[in-house]
């Protein structure tokens, strides 16, 4: 029998970098997750599903008030805590802490340590893939956006993510798990999942140890 594929992602990045896109297309790769003959449930999540309120592009996991801080606290523990749990199993986390640090950073002037969290995340075999792409890049991926947004006019002003993508990478930097930096600016999603793979399969992230 093969060994059991149980690699643990978290991509990280600031908007049209394509993540979302990324994280599907890995979660279906069948060198992250084997070949699959039939449809099944698929491990990814997302700290970006705005469940703290009861309408669309609320808040959340991400982006809360200093008041729903306790809440976002207490999720994070809850999250790691599943993970601990189901370490023998493979997980795509569609923007996590960093993603909350940045925005925490910018929206509120506040700086989370989110060491205690990757200390538990770290022997699991989490990593982080940071998508990035080149300033110039960022006008065709706009476009392309556009074109399925419900939400359009969070993409007028492209220099604030350029910003923000320092600061991804900024923190991305202090991060105690293995990153990995991913240039997006040519938006090929299957170049992309290899140059995953490729670095999972040397970094030792697609298996976990017996006794993890």
């Amino acid at each position: 029998m093969s060994p059991k594929l149980t690699p643990k992602i978290i991509l990280e990045g600031t908007r049209l970098t394509f993540k979302t896109d990324l994280a599907f297309a890995l979660n279906e790769h069948p060198r992250l997750v084997g070949e699959r003959k039939y449809k099944y449930h698929s491990p990814l999540i997302s700290g970006e599903w705005c469940a703290f309120t009861n309408y669309p592009w609320g808040r959340g996991l991400i982006n809360f008030n200093p008041e729903e801080e306790w809440r976002a606290m207490e999720t994070y523990q809850t999250w790691a805590r599943l993970f601990e749990l189901q370490r023998y199993y493979s997980w795509i986390v569609d923007r996590f802490h960093i993603s909350t640090q940045v925005v925490q950073l910018q929206q509120q002037g506040r700086k989370y340590d989110f060491t205690w969290l990757e200390q538990r995340l770290l022997p699991l075999g989490f990593h982080i893939v940071l998508c990035i792409r080149s300033p110039e890049s960022f006008e065709a991926a706009r476009e392309a956006r556009l074109k399925v947004s419900g939400n359009p006019s969070q993409y007028d002003d492209l220099n604030v993510f350029i910003r923000e993508q320092e600061r991804f990478q900024t923190f991305a930097a202090e991060s105690l798990l293995p990153v990995i930096e991913l240039d997006m600016s040519d938006n090929n999603i299957p170049r992309a999942c290899e140059d995953v793979a490729d670095w999972l399969e040397e970094a030792g992230g697609l298996y976990m140890r017996d006794g993890s």
